[in-house]
């Protein structure tokens, strides 16, 4: 039988081999890290600046005096409660992580008891807030806030003479926002209490928010 071996040359190339890993593992260890590209594109994780807002939710009025009852005699006195659809809209501007100051506009129809009717009311003024809590998620980023607030604006009312006709209305309340990981999105729910001044009733609203940062 042919027995089966190494020659010489064959011993000399694995013993090249051998010699050559350890230098070309040095090598391997030794190359710089790559560098991140300057001309690639950052983006935040949460997005901060001028944005617009959308609220659509449920006005509760604990009372509906009557503004002029010679007008409306029908209505007596009070229509009692009223409830209705809420809509608002705002737009505005962070200063920082914590504070927003924007512009909105609010409005819907308020039925009150049968021999009072049906009202419109309709406000539009500045709403400042300021975020008390904020909560970071597993990257470190601050994407859960819970909040207060407070707005104010001219609010009017219709049919004339029925609730009023001009005031000023005043809410406030506290609201919980999330940063999605859209970036640009961000939800959220609040809940005021609204007072209008001159017809000297209150109120509770309560509405999801959804909000887009530019």
């Amino acid at each position: 039988m042919k027995r089966l071996g190494f020659g010489p040359a064959a011993l000399a190339a694995l013993a090249a081999a051998a010699l050559a890993l350890p230098g070309a593992s040095r090598a391997q260890e030794a190359a710089p890290a790559l560098q991140e590209d300057p001309r690639a594109a950052k983006f935040r994780d949460v997005e901060r600046g001028f944005f617009i807002g959308f609220e659509l939710g449920y006005l509760h009025l604990l009372d509906t005096p009557t503004a002029e009852p010679a007008s409306f005699p029908q209505a007596g006195e009070s229509g009692g409660t009223a409830g209705g659809l809420l809509v608002g809209v705002n737009a505005g501007v962070d200063l920082g992580s914590r504070i927003a100051v924007s512009l909105y506009g609010a409005g819907g129809n308020q039925r009150a008891d049968v021999s009072y009717g049906a009202f419109s009311l309709y406000s539009a003024g500045l709403d400042l807030r300021v975020s008390l809590l904020g909560r970071r998620d597993r990257n470190a980023f601050e994407r859960l806030f819970v909040y207060v607030h407070g707005r104010g604006g001219y609010a009017k009312t219709w049919p004339q003479g029925l609730f009023g006709e001009d005031d000023v209305v005043v809410a406030g309340g506290l609201g919980v926002e999330y940063f999605t990981r859209l970036r640009h999105f961000s939800i959220g729910a609040a809940v005021d209490y609204v007072h209008a001044t001159k017809a000297g009733a209150g109120g509770i609203a309560a509405y999801p928010t959804l909000r887009y940062t530019f």
